[in-house]
Parts: structure tokens; C-alpha cells; sequence
């Protein structure tokens, strides 16, 4: 499980990396992809799986009936369901670091096997002290494993590809927020068995519980080359130190507490919520499925077409708002019916866009390693959210203070996101013209390959189409997809008034159009490499 430029460097490959490139069809290169996500996915999907059901089945323990047995009267409860988040905030940035130096074949494993101990131990605990001890060890352990996957997952695909990857790897935490209520409704059942409690029983059954041909691996690695432009991929402590004064980072962690916050009260307090309005514990355990079923699906869906349009910003700020109508329906209305819609207009806003926020995130922090900081940055501070969400529900019935909180925290996230857009067309504009000042080509790259995203060959990411890269703008339209064509034209109208706001004249667009309406892949790439080299936003 190491990345694959490591896997590529401890080989002498004899291969002429550009004419493998050149030989392969579209086609071809959609099969190595789908074959490196057969090997990746499901593995990490499931630790990501596991992993969010510990972390967040405490909110089921409670409405089984751990708040009883172990007298969590006042704040005891989100005290407890807090001190997680401190650990494991404070060990992100270490751990993908570790990752870097040690190898993911060898970090994430030891990861896995620390939280799942920990976790099975949880059913020991018998007071308000060993609970708060617990979860802070289990923070501990768990720390590593969310961003450093994200991290690992950046390391084997490019960065157009990367939105609906991350969409199925998070969707882990929405399945596991729907199985955990069903897996709660039976075990809460088992009450006595064993001497324990069923709440007992959830922490215990939930805690148990070189691949590619030498073509194949230089075909990925010479794509994440040029997805990269060549920037620097070894261990140096001034790229640590970038990504700690970038002012982008800071952005960028205040766009994903703004969903991380709403995005933790869900699954912390879900089955709380729907038991106060009206409904017993047990059905309260099982209508927690319903909402989680509805964002894990549209998780992906929205990674998908985030991938498609090559667009994140308006991903993010759609998602925001599906939930702050979601919100406002919690807010406002006290009938139960409408309540409960509101409950999965939330759910469905605030996890469809966290995956896209994350290959945003990303896709614009240039080099391995501060990309690897920015990531667990960025998420590190986004999961203090936790801390809040833990004390945020405290005036039932209606926890008008927790929802009106959580609108606050969706309005901030749709305030940086169009900050960010805004921020990064500026600097591309910047980069566009300081290579047209200075006659800066792709000649040049080793240049600026300690300059992470500051180099002026590095385009920050929320396009429609990549003209600076013909074959990603191409990708779709000619890959393997029996609905392309269908695509294609809807994507028309976009496509055009894209262009023309770019300042591409119009017998070009039309040329390219005519191109791709006809199926003639090379004609136009030749269109569309006939452009100026502008970065696009």
C-alpha cells in the first residue's frame, strides 16, 4: 500500500513513459483507473466505515440508554462526546507527516489496530470518568486515519478525478450513521446478556467488527507528473512551513467548519433529535437511517458531477443551502412531519459537499507534503467543530439554539467558498500573465518545483474545462461513456459561454464544437491546444 511514485522509483523501468502514454485509448486509461479503484476503495471505504461508527456511536449509546446507567446528568454527555475531538485535532498534522516518511502500508494499518482496541474496551466502561478516558484514547487513535487517507487517495489520482473518489470513500460516513441506528435497534435488545447493558453492547460488536502492469504505472505516474507540473514530492521542513503560513489554509478550514460543525450535530444528536419529537427510543434509533440513506447518495451523485463539470465552489455553496432550508424547516416548524423533512434536507446538504470540499482543498495545495499538511490542517480545525456540536443541543425540545447555531456555521461556509473562488480566479489571472511577462513555459518547471502552488505554472482548481490541458478538457466527451453524446449536448451551452467569457473567438469555438459534436478527438485537441496556455477558474 505504499504510493505509487515510491512503488515507480524502486524500479528501473525500461519504458519510453511518453509513447505508452501515446498509445493508450481513452478508453484504456478509464480501465487502469477503475482497476486502481477496485484495489483502493473498498479497503479504505471500510476502514473509514468502521472507524466513523466508533466515533460517533456514543449518540446511539445515549438514547439506549448509557445517559441512565452511567448518571450523565447536566453536561456530562457532551463533555463526553467533546474530549474526542481534542486528540484527535492535535494528532492530524503528525500523522500525515508520518505517513509521508513511513509509508501508508505501514501507518495506516498500526492506526487501524489501535482504534479497534481501544474501541472493543469501550464496553468495559462502567462510569462517567472511564467513558471521558475512553473516548479521549480512541480520538487519539483515530486521528491519522480520515485525513491520511484523503492524503493517500491524492497520491494515485489526478486531480480531475479526485472528487468522486473522496465522495465514495466519505459515504462511509453517512452508511455508517444509517447502519449504526439499525445496528443500535437490534443490539439495544441484548440487555443483560453477558452482565452488560445493551448500550454496552454497541461499543463491543461495533469495535470487533502491486497490482498494476508496468504500462499501467507509468501511465498514472507520468499522469500525476503533469497533474502535479512537477513539483516536489520529497520530505523538507519549509513545505510544512508553507503550508502553516499560507493564507489559504485558514480559508479553506473556516469553508470546512462550516460543514463540519453541522456535519458532527447530525450524527451526535440525530436520534436525539427525532426522539424529542415525539417518537420512542426505538423508533427514534431506526428513522436515524432515512436521513444518513439520503446523504450518502447524494455524496456521491455530487462527486460525480463535481468531477464532471470540474467545478467544486458551487458544489459546496448548493449543498450548504439544501441544508439551511433543512435548518430553518427544524427551526421554525414544531409538527413532526416537517421536522423530519427538515432533518434529511440537512443530512442531504451538509455530507453531499464535504467530499468536494476536501478535493478542493486538495487540488489547490501544490507538493506532496504540503499537501499533506494543508489536508490535516485544515481538517484538524474543521474537527474542533466537533467540540461545538457536542455542546450546541441543550434546550429541547426544539434546540432552537443548535439550529440557529448551525445555520450560522452553513452561512460561513457559503461565504468562504465564494471568497475562495474569487481568491483563486485572482491568482490564476496573476500566474497568466506573469508567464506571458516573462515568456514562463512548461521548459521551465524544475524552476519552481519547491514553489508549491506559488509556482506560476501551478493553476488553482475550480474550472469548468482545463484548457491549459486538452486531454482533461476531452476526457469526458471521449472516454468510456455509451451517454456521451447525450452529455455533450447539454454540456453545449456551457461549454460556449464558457469560452466566450474566456475571450476565445468565436470560428475557434465553433471549430472545437463542430470537433467534438463529429466524435473527432484529435481535431479537437488540436482546437483547444491552439488556445492561449490560460488557466481557467
Amino acid at each position: 500500500m505504499g504510493t505509487l511514485r515510491e512503488e515507480l522509483n524502486e524500479t528501473n523501468s525500461h519504458l519510453d513513459e511518453k509513447q505508452i502514454i501515446e498509445e493508450l485509448s481513452p478508453t484504456e486509461r478509464a480501465r487502469i483507473l477503475r482497476k486502481v479503484d477496485w484495489r483502493l476503495l473498498p479497503l479504505v471505504t471500510s476502514l473509514f466505515l468502521l472507524s466513523f461508527l466508533d466515533r460517533v456511536n456514543v449518540g446511539n449509546a445515549k438514547v439506549a440508554g448509557m445517559s441512565t446507567d452511567l448518571n450523565l446528568t447536566g453536561f456530562k454527555y457532551n463533555i463526553a462526546a467533546a474530549v474526542f475531538f481534542i486528540p484527535y485535532c492535535i494528532a492530524e498534522v503528525p500523522s500525515n507527516i508520518a505517513l509521508k516518511l513511513f509509508r501508508p502500508s505501514r501507518w495506516i494499518p498500526t492506526i487501524m489496530v489501535a482504534w479497534g482496541i481501544v474501541m472493543t474496551l469501550m464496553c468495559l466502561v462502567n462510569s462517567f470518568q472511564s467513558l471521558v478516558v475512553t473516548r479521549l484514547f480512541l480520538g487519539l487513535a483515530e486521528a491519522g486515519l480520515f485525513p491520511g487517507v484523503n492524503y493517500y487517495l491524492s497520491l494515485w489520482y489526478p486531480r480531475s478525478e479526485l472528487s468522486k473518489r473522496i465522495a465514495i470513500f466519505f459515504s462511509a460516513a453517512t452508511i455508517a450513521g444509517a447502519f449504526g441506528g439499525l445496528l443500535a435497534y437490534g443490539i439495544e435488545n441484548m440487555e443483560g446478556i453477558g452482565g452488560l447493558h445493551g448500550w454496552q453492547w454497541i461499543f463491543c460488536l461495533e469495535g470487533i467488527a502491486g497490482f498494476l502492469t508496468e504500462p499501467e504505472r507509468a501511465y498514472i505516474v507520468n499522469v500525476l507528473k503533469e497533474d502535479a507540473n512537477n513539483l516536489a514530492s520529497h520530505y523538507h521542513i519549509r513545505f510544512v512551513v508553507q503550508a502553516m503560513k499560507d493564507y489559504k489554509t485558514y480559508i479553506q478550514a473556516l469553508m470546512y467548519l462550516g460543514l463540519v460543525v453541522p456535519g458532527y450535530a447530525i450524527a451526535l444528536f440525530s436520534p436525539t433529535i427525532i426522539n424529542e419529537l415525539g417518537y420512542s427510543a426505538a423508533n427514534a434509533q431506526l428513522l436515524s437511517v432515512p436521513p444518513f440513506v439520503a446523504g450518502c447518495i447524494a455524496t456521491i451523485i455530487v462527486g460525480i458531477q463535481s468531477d464532471k463539470h470540474n467545478l467544486r465552489g458551487p458544489y459546496i455553496i448548493g449543498g450548504a443551502l439544501v441544508s439551511l432550508v433543512g435548518y430553518i424547516l427544524l427551526y421554525c416548524d414544531a409538527q413532526a412531519g416537517p421536522s423530519y423533512v427538515g432533518a434529511c434536507l440537512a443530512a442531504i446538504g451538509v455530507f453531499s459537499p464535504v467530499a468536494v470540499a476536501l478535493a478542493w482543498i486538495i487540488s489547490n495545495a501544490g507538493g506532496d507534503l504540503k499537501r499533506g499538511v494543508v489536508l490535516a490542517m485544515v481538517i484538524g480545525f474543521g474537527n474542533l467543530g466537533g467540540i461545538c456540536s457536542s455542546f450546541i443541543y441543550i434546550d429541547p425540545p426544539r434546540y432552537h439554539i443548535g439550529h440557529g447555531t448551525i445555520m450560522g456555521f452553513l452561512s460561513l461556509s457559503i461565504v468562504t467558498s465564494a471568497f475562495g473562488m474569487w481568491n483563486y480566479n485572482r491568482l490564476n489571472k496573476e500566474k497568466e500573465a506573469q508567464c506571458l511577462a516573462e515568456n514562463i513555459t512548461d521548459d521551465r518547471k524544475d524552476e519552481f518545483k519547491d514553489m508549491g502552488d506559488a509556482s506560476p505554472l501551478f493553476s488553482m482548481q475550480d474550472t469548468l474545462y482545463d484548457i491549459h490541458s486538452p486531454s482533461c478538457f476531452l476526457q469526458f466527451h471521449f472516454g468510456d461513456n455509451e451517454h456521451r453524446y447525450l452529455h455533450l449536448l447539454c454540456d453545449l451551452p456551457m461549454i460556449y459561454i464558457y469560452l466566450r467569457i474566456r475571450g476565445v473567438p468565436p470560428r475557434c469555438v465553433s471549430r472545437l464544437l463542430g470537433h467534438l459534436l463529429s466524435g473527432q478527438a484529435r481535431a479537437a485537441e488540436d482546437v483547444a491546444s491552439s488556445f492561449t496556455r490560460t488557466r481557467v477558474v
